[in-house]
């Protein structure tokens, strides 16, 4: 029987056929794609004839066409729904693929045709996106190492590997301690809380097999119960418990491959001759330079510290006047925070949520990219890895343009976060393929299921980057969608979050789960008019976060990395009520892989000009202007990394945003 990962699948639009996929299937279809994958690489650097684009640059991006299926299922079914099965064969797959890819780099006779391509492109008349594809596949090999000859070849992929094998232990370490804690709720401890909250905790309870109410780590329960709970003492245990994730003692620590991890990223970068990490990382980013992401870090922490130490004052003042004394602590902040909300905006969390629900803030996203780009949504009935995944054909005036999956809920068996990912992903060459996108996020389940003000704005955000893979229109799958800068590629997230907050969306779309009347006109005034509230705390535990990721890799790699965030902390005057938005022991982002490392600041690098690019909607008075929304499509939606970032995003407004934008945005400036 052939295996069903590799057999051709003749499903509609070719989706993973999921329901005939096995955990068995996937390490012998791995080894076979290894094999073809290997196979068609030695015909490449073995070719008698001369080197030139076609028989190289482009017989590589048509390689390992069933490696990439194999992949793009396990990963998917990994992230998104892990089995201990599947644990252990991430655990055997890290390694093994990382010396598979090791093993291309260091190909010398492949990496020989095709530095010979690069060394005479000048005469080989290529169209300015092959030329792209060029330069980016040749410094995509050097800087993997394939210069490189002996000793330090060798050691360079054993270091590859090591780092494969840690960051895949570090993902599984942080899942682990958020899947085995909860903390069971009486009668006493569900007092004060609101209806939704109650509700998904009790949902939560039943997914555990519990017999009450229980709160997870999943953000979408922790955050409201440390903001909604009257019990000092449960939310501190809560926020305790979600402080201490990955950093617990025992087989799920994951301090010890945190440092590690660093020393073999150092060791990488001066193997390819750069001082540090950060150095080497930051090099092909639109940042450039470690200094450009502290200037820019700094600029905008001194204000956000400011703010936030006042806003602490307020907060302190509010705590006391209940009979609490001591300090603010992290697990009061939150709570205090929603109080003040109420007071000064009259915004009840719990009154605005039944206006938020899941389907309509899809259906919210899916009118936005109409009125911009003209795209429609059209369910599909097809097997997908997980009952809670729906499907929807996007089509562009009656033609096909991708397929989009959603896996909206949190469940113990998906790591933690919100992501989007390409199964399939834009390309012409070697055959015209349309893209099949997922976006993944942890929202509480709830019948019916509610949304957070921030957990809508999360699922904009991740649409976000949906479009950018759906609208992408080049040749080739290596600069297709999402496959640009770090610190560009959060730009088409972060800039579709500002049409959740046009006035116009929100009443059409923010309807009560129970009434179907819009929201209220002084409710619509009171959510957009607290759009920036708690940006102090918000802006300091990103910006926290950012900083201690750069500083970790732009120096010598320390011994002990707990240490050393404390250390950089206490030289920010790190606010003690406000803990970093990712401690290091569950960064999931700098660790889990090499990412964002050295690259966490790319959201706000990106956010410089998200803000900057909504000004120009804002500017002609109109969201959905169709000549924008149209230059938005041409210049940066479109061409995926087929041009350079900084040029493109000129293209869109005419000049490089400053900083200015984003502090006036987040209601930092002076």
């Amino acid at each position: 029987m052939p295996n069903p990962i590799l057999a051709d699948w003749t499903t509609p639009f070719q989706i993973a056929p999921f329901d005939t996929i096995t955990d068995d299937d996937f390490a012998p279809a791995l080894e076979r794609a290894l094999e073809a994958h290997l196979a068609e690489i030695d015909a490449i650097a073995t070719n008698p004839e001369a080197p030139d684009f076609a028989n190289t640059v482009e017989a590589l991006e048509a390689s390992g066409a069933a490696l990439d299926r194999v992949l793009s299922v396990f990963f998917t079914l990994a992230g998104a729904d892990s089995t201990p099965k599947r644990e252990e064969l991430q655990r055997e797959f890290s390694p093994k693929l990382a010396a598979h890819y090791a093993g291309i780099s260091s190909n010398k006779a492949l990496f020989a045709r095709l530095d010979a391509v690069w060394q005479g492109r000048d005469g080989l008349d290529l169209t300015a996106e092959q030329a792209r594809v060029l330069m980016l596949t040749h410094r995509g090999f050097v800087r993997s190492g394939a210069a490189l000859d002996g000793a330090e070849d060798a050691r360079m992929r054993e270091i590859k590997s090591r780092l494969a094998t840690l960051g895949t232990a570090f993902t599984q370490n942080l899942l682990a301690d958020e899947r085995d804690w909860s903390m069971d709720l009486d009668a006493d401890g569900l007092k004060g809380l609101p209806d939704f909250l109650v509700q998904a905790a009790q949902a939560a309870g039943r997914d555990k097999g519990a017999p009450g109410a229980v709160i997870t780590l999943s953000r979408s329960l922790i955050v409201p119960f440390l903001q909604f709970s009257p019990r000092r003492d449960l939310r501190e245990i809560a926020y305790r418990a979600w402080a201490a994730r990955g950093a617990n003692g025992g087989a799920t620590d994951n301090r010890e491959i945190a440092a590690e991890t660093l020393a073999l990223r150092q060791e990488r970068a001066q193997l390819l001759g750069y001082d540090t990490f950060a150095r080497y990382k930051l090099d092909t980013e639109m940042a450039g330079t470690p200094d450009r992401v502290r200037d820019l870090l700094m600029q905008v922490w001194e204000p956000a510290r400011a703010r936030a130490l006042a806003d602490a004052e307020v907060l302190t003042a509010m705590m006391q006047a209940e009979g609490v004394n001591g300090p603010l602590e992290p697990w009061d902040w939150r709570y205090y925070a929603e109080k003040r909300r109420a007071a000064e905006h009259d915004l009840d969390e719990a009154a605005l949520k039944p206006y938020l629900q899941l389907d309509r803030m899809i259906e919210a996203a899916f009118d936005c990219a109409n009125r911009l780009f003209g795209l429609s949504f059209h369910q599909l009935d097809v097997p997908l890895y997980h009952p809670d995944c729906r499907a929807w054909e996007v089509r562009r005036d009656g033609k096909h343009v991708a397929v989009f999956i959603g896996d909206y809920f949190a469940r113990g068996s998906k790591r933690s976060g919100a992501w989007c990912s390409a199964m399939r992903s834009q390309a012409k060459f070697p055959e015209i393929q349309a893209p099949v996108v997922i976006n993944v996020c942890n929202f509480a389940k709830s019948t019916p299921a509610l949304l957070s003000y921030d957990d809508a704005r999360t699922l904009f955000h991740e649409f976000g980057h949906a479009l950018h893979q759906m609208l992408s229109d080049v040749t080739y799958e290596s600069v297709s969608g999402t496959s640009v800068a770090r610190d560009f590629v959060e730009l088409p997230s972060q800039l579709y979050e500002h049409w959740l907050e046009v006035p116009e969306v929100l009443r059409s779309f923010a309807t009560h789960v129970d009434t179907g009347a819009p929201m209220p006109q002084a409710m619509l005034d009171k959510v957009l008019a607290a759009a920036n509230f708690d940006q102090g705390f918000q802006t300091v535990e990103y910006v926290a976060s950012a900083l201690v990721d750069l500083e970790f890799h732009d120096n010598a790699p320390p011994v002990d990395p707990m240490a050393r965030q404390e250390e950089i902390l206490d030289s920010l005057g790190m606010p003690h009520a406000i803990g970093m938005r990712h401690a290091t022991p569950q960064f999931a982002h700098v660790f889990s892989g090499d990412g964002y490392s050295s690259g966490y600041y790319s959201y706000m690098w990106s956010e410089v000009m998200d803000a900057d690019a909504f000004a120009a909607f804002e500017e002609a008075g109109d969201a959905f202007d169709p000549t924008l929304a149209r230059s938005l499509e041409d210049t940066i939606l479109s061409t995926g990394g087929s041009r350079d970032a900084a040029e493109l995003y000129t293209e869109f407004r005419g000049r490089l945003p400053g900083v200015d934008a984003l502090l006036k945005g987040r209601g930092l400036a002076a």
